[in-house]
């Protein structure tokens, strides 16, 4: 086996990696800081700092118009992706927790997007139930309780438009992937990487972007 590139990532080269991609935003920033201050048992649920501008290109890359996000938490990554929505385009927010996601909702109001992100606080498996079945959503960022990922991804797929792109995040859940006695959301996530992996339906890769990304494209 071949690793290629044995770059490691230390603390100044990902300052460095932050400091040439594009910055966040004020909105974006107070968010990140203001989840960290007032959530901080809870704030590793956020998604990483250089995942926002990816997202938002990934938005604009594909085109989309309609987005799911599975898991908001405190809204950044909605916030992200709402932003490179053009303005008649929408993107539908699933989470349980209105204390959360209050957050966002906040940020959301002050960076002029709120009108292009509609929130259901119910079981995300409800919301992705209820939605039509023909495909039709652009874009799917999964970023919710592990042991739904499969569940998640099985209402997702045939509602991916042909071109689709489904970004699935905590793929490598903090290395537990490689233990062979994983449980818990370690053994849920390397269930949901072998599914994904042999589902014909969509082209994926994984890639090691944070607590690991898989991009997975609707064929």
């Amino acid at each position: 086996m071949s690793k290629g590139n044995e770059t490691k990532i230390t603390d100044e080269l990902y300052a460095y990696m932050l400091a040439h991609n594009p910055p966040l935003d004020a909105v974006q920033r107070e968010l990140v800081e203001t989840t960290y201050a007032r959530l901080p048992d809870q704030a590793g649920m956020q998604s990483a700092e250089e995942q926002g501008p990816l997202l938002a290109f990934l938005v604009r890359l594909t085109g989309a118009r309609h987005i799911v996000e599975v898991g908001t938490f405190t809204g950044f990554s909605a916030l992200s992706m709402a932003q490179a929505l053009p303005a008649d385009g929408r993107l539908i927010a699933c989470d349980v927790s209105k204390e959360w996601t209050a957050y966002g909702r906040e940020a959301w109001e002050k960076a002029g997007v709120a009108d292009r992100i509609e929130l259901r606080i119910a079981p995300a498996l409800d919301t992705l139930r209820a939605m039509p079945a023909e495909p039709h959503i652009d874009l799917a960022y999964l970023d919710a309780d592990k042991g739904n990922y499969i569940p998640y991804w099985e209402e997702l797929v045939p509602r991916m438009r042909q071109g689709g792109l489904v970004v699935t995040d905590n793929v490598l859940f903090h290395g537990g992937v490689t233990d062979p006695q994983a449980t818990g959301g370690a053994a849920a996530i390397k269930e949901f990487n072998d599914h994904v992996a042999a589902d014909p339906r969509m082209d994926s890769v994984l890639l090691t972007v944070s607590d690991g990304l898989t991009l997975s494209r609707k064929r």
